[in-house]
This record gives structure tokens, sequence and C-alpha cells, in this order.
């Protein structure tokens, strides 16, 4: 009501009745429209929002600006604390925002709730996050808040992403770049860059290499000449372990030690963790030194803060790296640890993982036990059957192969 309004907005700029009331209203007729019990005229609404420096519409509104403003805040916090430590953070924030969701029409505070609020439904799949997607998308069109919009668009792209339907992702993507595009006269550098390089991984899982490197490299000089060096550490990532999957060592170790650079200069302890992570994978599969390997990963499963996110990398590696030293029981007690993450959906994660049956085939086959050893090996093929060519996937069919002419009668 708009009583309550004009209230609360006096008690939040801590006014009495006599401090708004001022001398255009007395105390009693002010007192009357706060309860409700009188209707100010266009006159004397105006006024009041003058004394509390709000716009007559904010009044008029059922539900004002101020108060989205702290419905958001409250929204941004919850929705942006880590899931582990909030029990259904999506199921509270639409609890949350949804007594406001036909009130919220224009203006950044409407919006930005509208984003989280879909996001969420999505989160707990529940229906209706389209139509309110794009809805937020139109809004921040009209106010031209062009890495708001970005980001709606790369959301809907990743919904088809996280369903390995790369494809449709792709075309998503680039349907809703060129609508960014024709909406808004300038993107700004940042904006810029984070479309690029999702554009980049996008390519990259539908195989497209070249085109994924093309714009992948041309965001990497674009960071660098706007010397705003943002994702620039996602991107040398994404350059070496596109590397990798096409054996190109010199660019492998030149992105690689890019990325350690960028992390000593910025003190991204995530950037030398990753490179750290590169080099084992490198002394493993270029130069075979597995012991030297095992000091690095021994440095890493030691420390349980750096296991929790990096255990299945150096799980995985440890047990090639046994493989490799011929402890082939040993090498299947760190194989068997590996699980692949719900957040693994990129057929380069996927494909780095993935090979654990391979290595685990291999290990039983030399223990004897061939049956074991082809299924895994099976396994990995059928894992591998969705993904783009890599010399990785050569290995896995060629292994599957091996041990189907060695075990004919399996």
């Amino acid at each position: 009501m708009l009583g309550e309004r004009i209230r609360k907005l006096r008690k939040q700029k801590k006014m009495t009745l006599e401090g708004l009331a001022g001398e255009g209203l007395t105390k009693g007729m002010l007192s009357l429209i706060e309860n409700n019990k009188a209707n100010p005229s266009m006159e004397s609404l105006s006024y009041i929002a003058e004394r509390l420096e709000v716009e007559v519409t904010e009044l008029l509104e059922e539900t004002n600006t101020q108060e989205l403003r702290e419905i958001l805040e409250q929204a941004e916090k919850l929705y942006n604390t880590e899931s582990g430590k909030v029990t259904d953070k999506y199921k509270q924030v639409i609890v949350l925002i949804e007594p406001f969701i036909k009130n919220l029409s224009h203006g950044y505070e409407s919006a930005r709730l509208l984003d989280i609020y879909c996001r969420c439904l999505f989160n707990e799949n529940l229906d209706g996050w389209q139509e309110l997607s794009v809805r937020a998308a139109k809004m921040y069109d009209e106010m031209n808040l062009t890495a708001r919009r970005a980001g709606i668009g790369i959301f809907l792209a990743m919904v088809k992403f996280v369903e390995h339907n790369y494809g449709e992702s792709l075309k998503i993507f680039l349907n809703e770049r060129a609508e960014i595009k024709s909406n808004h006269a300038y993107i700004d550098p940042m904006t810029r860059v984070d479309l690029d390089y999702n554009e980049a991984i996008l390519y990259f899982a539908v195989g497209d290499s070249a085109s994924a490197t093309r714009v992948m490299e041309s965001a990497i000089e674009f960071s660098k000449e706007h010397r705003i060096f943002y994702r620039i550490d996602d991107l040398y990532r994404l350059a070496t372990v596109q590397a990798m999957m096409a054996l190109d060592d010199e660019k492998k170790g030149y992105y690689s030690l890019k990325l350690k650079q960028y992390g000593d200069f910025a003190d991204d302890t995530q950037s030398i963790r990753f490179h750290d992570l590169f080099r084992v994978m490198s002394l493993i599969a270029d130069q075979h030194d597995y012991l030297q390997a095992l000091e690095i990963i021994e440095q890493y499963l030691s420390d349980p803060k750096l296991g929790e996110f990096y255990g299945i990398w150096y799980f995985l590696e440890k047990g090639k790296a046994l493989y490799g030293l011929r402890s082939y029981k040993e090498a299947l007690l760190f194989l068997d640890k590996v699980e692949i993450p719900s957040w693994a959906h990129h057929p380069f994660d996927l494909t780095l993982l993935y090979i654990m049956d391979s290595y685990k085939a291999l290990c039983y086959q030399e223990l004897g036990m061939e049956e074991e050893a082809l299924q895994f090996a099976k396994n990995a093929v059928e894992n591998f059957a969705s993904l783009p060519p890599t010399p990785f996937k050569d290995f896995v069919i060629e292994t599957y192969n091996c041990l189907r002419e060695e075990n004919p009668s399996n």
C-alpha cells in the first residue's frame, strides 16, 4: 500500500512525521496518508517524493526501487555463496525473489533479479526459466548493459553444453552473440574477451580446431593489446590443453610457460598449480620421467586442501606413472580413485579423464586378467565415441583393438 511505502521510506531515512511533513503538510494529514486513511493529491505526493528524495513513480509502484535493491543484495549474496556452504541455496533464492516476480518490469534491480531467478529455476529443473531469461535479456538491452546481456547469452548456450549437445550450444551462442552485436554499438573489452573465450571453448568442443584457435589467439592478443589481461590465465590454460591434444610440443611448452609467468606475476596460485599439473603430464607422456612426476604428485596429494580439486587429476597421473614403472596393482589402486566430476563437460576434460579406463585395461592385461582388460578397453572406446578425434582417442581405439587381437576368445 502507498501509505506503508511512504512510512517505510521515511523510517529508512530516519525522518520523523514532523520532518517529512515540513511546511507543505500537517503532521495529522501525513499520519492519515501513512495509515491509508487518506489519499494524497498529486501535488502532495510530489511534495512527499521530493522530501524523501525519490521519484513519484517509486511511491506508486507496488515494489519500490529501494525494496528491490535490498532483495537483490540478499539474492546476490546467497546466489554467489559456494553451494557446499548453503543447503538448497537455489531454492532459498527462488523463495526470496518469487513474491516480486510480477512487479519486475524495468530498471537494473528488476533485470538482475529476473536473471538470478531464471538461473535458479534452471538449476532446480523447474519450468519457466526460458521466458524469464528473455525478459531479463530485453531489459539489459534497453539499459545497454552489455556485460550482463552477454552473460545471459553465454548461460543459454551453456544449458545445451552441459547436456553435451555441443553443436546446438555453439549455434545458440553464435546467434546470441550476433544479437548482442546488433543491439549494442559498443562492446567493452572485458565482455569481448569473455565472448571470445566461450566461443573458442565451443568451437573446440565440436572439433573445429581451426576456428577455435583463431578466436582463442585473437582473444589473447586483444587482451594484451588493451592491457586488461582479463581471462588470460583461462586462455593460456585452454591453449596449453589444445596444444596437448594436437601433440604440438612447441606450443604446449610456450603456453604452459606463459601460464606460469602469469601466475608468478599476478601471484595467482591456481595458474601455477595448473602449470605444475601440465608439467606432470608432460613428464609422464613425453619424457617418461615417472619418478620426477611422482615427486610433484606426492606434494599435491599430501596437502588435503590441494587434493580437493586437483586430487582426481593427480590420482590419474599417479596411476599412469605407476603403470610406466610396471607397478600394475598399485597403479590400479589410484586409477580406481578417479571419478568423473559433475563439472566435467568439455571434451578436453572428458578426454583427459576417460583415458583412465584404457590404462586400467593395460594394467589388467599385464596382470593376466584378460576379461577385465577387454571390458575396460571397451568402456573407454564407448566413452570416446561422441568426442572429437584426438591422439588420445586414437590411443584408446588402438588399445582396444590390440587387446582384442591378443584375446580373440573374449
